[in-house]
This record gives C-alpha cells, structure tokens and sequence, in this order.
C-alpha cells in the first residue's frame, strides 16, 4: 500500500510558480491496479516520480508499505559511465537481489548485445527504455510504477514486453500513466484523475474515462 500526505510540488518559470500538486492525501487501494488520467501538463509523471522517490515534494510525505519499484519508463537514474552490467549489479545489491540472475535477465531482456558491457552513456534513448525496463521487471517488487512504458521498442520487443508485464501485474500492484485508454482497460480496474492539482479516484475506469473526456 502507498500513501501520500499533503503532497505539493510545484516549478518556478520566469518568476511565475505553477502548482502541479497542491496538497495532495490519497491512499492507494492494496491488491489494486490504478490508472492515472490526465491533460499534457497536469502532473502525472511529477507525481510517479515523487511516489518512486526520485523526485521530492515541496510539502508532505509518501509512506511505503512494501517495496515500491521506480517509474518504470524513467531512465535517470543510470551512471552513465558504468556499463549496463555495472548499472544492474549496483541495482540488485541494493534490493538486496540475486546479482547473476538480474544481469542474466536484464541481458537476455533488453536485447543489447555486445553494448550491454558499454557505458550506459553512450546508448541512444531506445535503448536505454529497453534496459530499464529489463532491470525493472528483473526486480520483485510489491507494487510497479509504469509511465507510458507499454510502447517501448519494436513489435517483437512490445508483445514481448507486454508478456512479462502481464506475468508481474498478476502477483503485484500497478499504478499506471498513460494517454492510451486501451492499455489503462487492459492493465486497471479503477482509474484517479490529477487536474488543477488534485487527485480524484473513481470506482470504474468508464466513469473516469467520461469526466477525463469532458476535461
């Protein structure tokens, strides 16, 4: 389960600041998979970002109970100058994970070939959304967070991406952005809406999908 308290974030452009969250407290349902709607600019992967503690808020707290994956789709958080086997060793120490299984995994996963055992830094964008969605699904996690990461690759990578998404959403907890109301319906059974700031969560995805569309 995941909790946020009195979540605010918000940017200062040119002198002029703009709340994206403005004191947030939401509660996500356990055993539950959630979609996340909203406009271009709302706040969706500002908010995945500051659930995955990779981004802090201005204001309140976000309490974990379980493990709690990073945003899967957001590539950051790779050292550019180790190599993908360096990146996945440091990463499965600290979930304290099996090493040889996750590299074994993640390589087999992404698809890198011999740029597997390069610096993470010289790979193109592609690339590093096939590793860290190969990493993502190579660590258990209680609950995935995913941004828009369905699509990566090509058609053979995508089918092959979504079969192992479907194996880990059967065993653990989703929250999912995305535009693409078909892989909310295939992946969610309850959808929130962010707009203005604020988080509203809807008993059904249909009855989101209709006050998103007249946002």
């Amino acid at each position: 389960m995941i909790e946020i308290r009195n979540i605010s974030k918000s940017y200062t452009i040119n002198a002029t600041t703009n709340y994206v969250l403005h004191n947030i407290s939401f509660r996500f349902p356990d055993h539950e998979n959630i979609g996340i709607l909203g406009l271009n600019g709302a706040g969706k992967s500002t908010l995945l970002r500051i659930i995955g503690q990779i981004e802090s808020p201005d204001a309140g707290e976000v309490r974990h109970y379980g493990r709690v994956s990073w945003p899967i789709g957001f590539r950051g958080g790779f050292a550019g100058s180790l190599t993908a086997e360096e990146n996945c060793r440091f990463v499965a120490r600290i979930y304290n994970e099996d090493i040889d299984r996750v590299i074994d995994f993640t390589r087999d996963f992404a698809e890198l070939g011999r740029h597997f055992f390069l610096p993470v830094g010289t790979y193109s964008s592609g690339m590093k959304a096939r590793l860290a969605f190969g990493l993502s699904m190579a660590i258990n996690f209680n609950v995935y967070l995913i941004d828009e990461v369905t699509e990566v690759g090509d058609n053979v990578f995508k089918r092959k991406s979504r079969k192992v998404f479907e194996e880990r959403s059967s065993r653990s907890s989703l929250i999912m952005v995305s535009h693409n109301m078909k892989t909310i319906r295939t992946y969610c059974s309850r959808c929130a809406i962010l707009t203005k700031g604020s988080l509203q969560l809807f008993d059904s995805v249909d009855e989101a999908e209709r006050i998103y569309k007249a946002l």
